[in-house]
């Protein structure tokens, strides 16, 4: 029997969260910087960016950086992993709810 526990509703929380996505797909294509992640994810607002941000970082999703006045934001292990799935994820939508 499959047993859902307190570590898969975690992962769950973080699939389910809105801009997740968009985040990290904007992180995969080169854009590592506040201001270009936020440019690049039309409609969110500074606030939801960073609290998405500081969530994915608490997570160990991503690495936050620290650079010459800038922060500079890197997709880690798990980041990588949760880009992955909602790559298959995006691949489902298409091929069975896309009309």
């Amino acid at each position: 029997m499959i047993k859902i526990d307190n570590e898969f509703d975690e992962v769950h929380g973080i699939i389910r969260s809105r801009w997740i996505p968009e985040i990290l797909e904007s992180i995969s294509r080169g854009n590592h910087y506040y201001g270009e992640i936020q440019a690049s994810i039309e409609y969110i607002s500074q606030t939801e960016l960073n609290r998405k941000l500081n969530l994915l970082v608490g997570k160990g999703a991503l690495d936050k950086k620290e650079e010459a006045n800038r922060t500079r934001y890197e997709m880690k292990e798990l980041g990588e992993d949760l880009h992955h799935i909602f790559g298959h994820l995006f691949e489902v939508r298409d091929k069975y709810f896309k009309g």
